[in-house]
């Protein structure tokens, strides 16, 4: 068999690709910057606020209006936001973590099976 060139070569690492001067060393600043204490602080913060919008997007459906105009646009947030709450004083209440970890669909057949 003949093997062609034909075949897709996946793409290099982005941490051995070459860049301008200027970009590396702002690059490299940043990756230094992301090893302090105060950078990790800052970044928990904003994961926990990106983790909320996740929620909201998956529980709620909140990507979208269900309804035209602000009034009816607000009251629906505010009762997603209501419901997001309730479902969170729920999971505390009954000792349920919220984050669930991603299981993989070998790993789910093989949980099945033992049941």
């Amino acid at each position: 068999m003949e093997h062609h060139l034909s075949s897709k070569v996946p793409p290099p690492d982005p941490e051995h690709i070459i860049q301008p001067r200027e970009r590396q060393e702002a690059l490299d600043q940043a990756r230094a910057e992301q090893t302090s204490e105060q950078w990790r602080t800052k970044y928990g913060t904003r994961a926990g606020i990106e983790g909320t919008i996740h929620q909201a997007v998956a529980v709620t459906g909140m990507r979208r209006a269900r309804y035209r105009g602000l009034p009816k646009t607000h009251l629906e947030h505010a009762f997603s936001a209501v419901a997001l709450n309730l479902l969170r004083l729920d999971a505390w209440w009954n000792g349920h973590p919220l984050d669930r970890t991603r299981t993989g669909h070998l790993a789910r057949l093989d949980l099945s099976l033992a049941a």
